[in-house]
C-alpha cells in the first residue's frame, strides 16, 4: 500500500469518526468536549486497539492492520457494508466472507447492542459463530473472539469437544443437542442452495459425531428463538436465564441478550457480573478460550 493510499485510509477514518455523536455508541460526552464526533482514544477503546496504534492509522503512518482489526474498527465506527468494504480496499485486505468473526454487523444491530450496557448481549451468525459481545456477555460466557476455523461455531464445538458442554448442567445436554441440531437444519435450509458453508459443516459433523448423526436423522426443524437456560458460572454458580433473540432481516445474524428468569435469584447474581468482569478465575477464567459460549 502506497503513501497516498495510507493518507486516504487515514482521511476516511477521520471522516467516519467525526460524523458519530458520542451518544450514538454509548459514550458519555463531557461538558468540555471540543471535537464534533468521537475522539481517537474513544474509537480505539471501542475497537479494542491501543490509542497509539489507532493514531497511526489515522495519520497514515504505514500500519498494516489485520482483517480482525479492520472489522473491529468498522464496527466501532458503525460503518455500512459498503463503507466496510471500502475500508478493506484502502487497507489492501480482501473483503471477508459473510461468515466468521470478521463478518459485517449491521449498524442498527450494533446500536441495539450498545444500548444494553447492563445486560449480557452478543451478536452471532446463523451457524452460531460469535461476531461481537458486550463486556457483560464476555464476563458471563467468555471471550469468543479467541476461536477460529470450524471451532468458531459453537454448534461445531458442542458436538466435537466435551469441554464446550461444561457451561450447561449435564442433565440439560440432551435438550441442547436436539435444539442445536434442529436449529442448524432450519438455518441451512434458509440459505442459498449454492452456499456450501453450512453444508460442509453438516457433512463434517455427520462424519465425526454419532450423536449428531442420530439426531440429524430425526429431521427436526426449529430455530432457537427464545429459550430458558441454566448456565454454570465459575464464580456465580448456577444461573437461570431467559435467552432472547432478535433476527436480522435475512436471518443470517441474531442479537442475543440474557435476562434473569423470573422467580429465581439470578437477578442479584447477574448484577455482580460488572464487578467480576473478565478477571482470571481459578475455577475457569471467563476470558479463557476453553470457556464456551451459550446460545
Amino acid at each position: 500500500m502506497g503513501s497516498a493510499q495510507h493518507d486516504e485510509l487515514g482521511s476516511f477514518l477521520r471522516s467516519r469518526r467525526e460524523r458519530i455523536r458520542p451518544g450514538d455508541v454509548g459514550v458519555i460526552a463531557g461538558p468540555r468536549r471540543r471535537v464534533p464526533g468521537l475522539r481517537r482514544d474513544e474509537v480505539a477503546q471501542l475497537a479494542g486497539a491501543s490509542v497509539d496504534y489507532y493514531n497511526e492509522l489515522e495519520r497514515g503512518a504505514g500500519s498494516q492492520p489485520s482483517e480482525q482489526m479492520l472489522a473491529a474498527v468498522a464496527r466501532a465506527l458503525r460503518l455500512t457494508r459498503d463503507e466496510r468494504d471500502y475500508l478493506f480496499h484502502l487497507a489492501d485486505r480482501p473483503v471477508p466472507p459473510e461468515t466468521g468473526p470478521s463478518t459485517h454487523v449491521h449498524p442498527g444491530m450494533l446500536d441495539l447492542l450498545s444500548r444494553l450496557p447492563s445486560t449480557p448481549a452478543q451478536v452471532i451468525t446463523d451457524l452460531h459463530v460469535t461476531i461481537t459481545q458486550n463486556p457483560l456477555a464476555v464476563a458471563l460466557l467468555g471471550d469468543q473472539s479467541l476461536f477460529s476455523g470450524d471451532r468458531a461455531s459453537f454448534i461445531y464445538r458442542w458436538f466435537t469437544d466435551d469441554e464446550a458442554r461444561s457451561l450447561y448442567p449435564e442433565q440439560d445436554h440432551e435438550e441442547h443437542s436436539r435444539a442445536f441440531t434442529a436449529d442448524l437444519r432450519a438455518a441451512a435450509a434458509a440459505r442459498d442452495p449454492r452456499d456450501r458453508e453450512a453444508a460442509l459443516m453438516i457433512e463434517q459433523l455427520l462424519k465425526t459425531s454419532a450423536e449428531f448423526s442420530a439426531l440429524w436423522a430425526e429431521h427436526d426443524v426449529r430455530l432457537r428463538r427464545n429459550d430458558r437456560k441454566r448456565i454454570n458460572h465459575p464464580v456465580l454458580g448456577l444461573l437461570e436465564v431467559d435467552c432472547l433473540s432478535l433476527f436480522s432481516e435475512d436471518g443470517r445474524q441474531r442479537l442475543l441478550w440474557f435476562t434473569p428468569a423470573l422467580g429465581t435469584d439470578t437477578a442479584d447474581a447477574l448484577a455482580m457480573l460488572s464487578v467480576i468482569g473478565v478477571q482470571d478465575l481459578e475455577s475457569g477464567p471467563a476470558g479463557s478460550p476453553e470457556r464456551p459460549a451459550a446460545r
